[in-house]
């Protein structure tokens, strides 16, 4: 059951941030923002920067709602999730099911497979030795990317054996399990979904060619145009698909940001679903609410609003 915003004024508020994994640093600049609205907002709040005795910290600063601003393992992948629930603590953002399938590349492929909802074609690779299948099956350009980790981290686009042989090194740096998927080569479009009700879309053009961690991070490094530039039903049909794309892998609750490529007729393909979305100056999230009229502290407090416990 969500809490009100009247109930969620006596509540211990903790926004759990930083934690262990490769985006540790966007994470605490995601909690700082949300910290920082919390507070101007008169909510009894404090910021937790997760550490392995978090069990300790949530108890010692009595908290009684945790805002997850943890992005990538150990927070955004179910395991956070599922400490929250045996400690019966209220959270924001999807339960451990859907976090740990969403957080999954692999997963996620293979729930949105089963409802029919285009994504790239793909091989997976716990070796370096599916070169030729994925040079057969998928040709070049193609894309490689660690089956579990975000912000970019670990992905290359690649043109050649060469640099398929080194991509597949960079990506098993970061996990055991990499995807080698179709590049799609078109528009890129980012659609959030705030509590089951799709925002507009917004397309990213980025400088590089490649929306990559620099990218994503650097201050005037792409332009985002909001809302896309699109046709009225190309963009109904991203939005449902966006939509339709929470629903099969069971993100029903929070913010999630549903991440797009459109091939040159403009037919939609997901690429990935983020559980937890940035809050930076940079993000994506804020600027697809402030579209839909929806301020910062606003949005903050939606999200607040939905936190709860899946095993009731």
């Amino acid at each position: 059951m969500s809490l009100t915003r009247e109930a969620l004024k006596n509540k211990k508020i903790g926004v759990l941030m930083g934690g262990l994994s490769a985006e540790r640093e966007v994470s605490l600049k995601t909690g700082a923002a949300i910290l920082d609205s919390l507070k101007r907002q008169n909510y009894q709040v404090v910021g937790i920067d997760v550490g392995r005795d978090v069990c300790r910290q949530l108890q010692a600063e009595n908290i009684e709602v945790a805002f997850l601003a943890l992005h990538g393992r150990y927070g955004e992948d179910g395991t956070m999730q599922g400490l929250l629930e045996l400690l019966q603590i209220p959270y924001t953002g999807p339960g451990v099911l859907a976090s740990s399938v969403a957080m999954n590349k692999l997963a996620t492929k293979r729930f949105l497979e089963s409802a029919a909802i285009p994504t790239p074609s793909y091989l997976v690779a716990v070796d370096k030795t599916v070169i030729s299948a994925a040079e057969q099956k998928l040709g070049y350009p193609l894309v490689v990317k660690p089956a579990s980790e975000g912000s970019s981290l670990g992905i290359s686009i690649v043109s050649s054996e060469a640099e398929l042989q080194s991509a597949q090194e960079k990506a098993f740096g970061y996990d055991a399990e990499i995807l080698l998927e179709q590049y799609i080569s078109g528009r890129e479009i980012t659609a959030a979904v705030l509590e089951g009700e799709p925002l507009p879309l917004i397309e990213i053009q980025p400088a590089s060619g490649f929306y990559d961690f620099q990218a994503k991070y650097t201050s005037g490094a792409t332009n985002y145009l909001v809302p896309a530039p699109l046709s009225n039903q190309v963009t109904q049909v991203i939005q449902q698909l966006a939509v339709q794309s929470c629903r099969v892998t069971g993100c029903r609750s929070g913010a999630i940001r549903v991440d797009f490529r459109l091939d040159p007729d403009d037919k939609p393909f997901v690429i990935e679903l983020n559980t937890i979305p940035g809050m930076t100056g940079t993000s994506l999230l804020p600027k697809a609410a402030q579209t839909a009229g929806i301020d910062f502290d606003s949005l903050i407090v939606k999200i607040l609003c939905g936190a709860s416990l899946e095993i009731q």
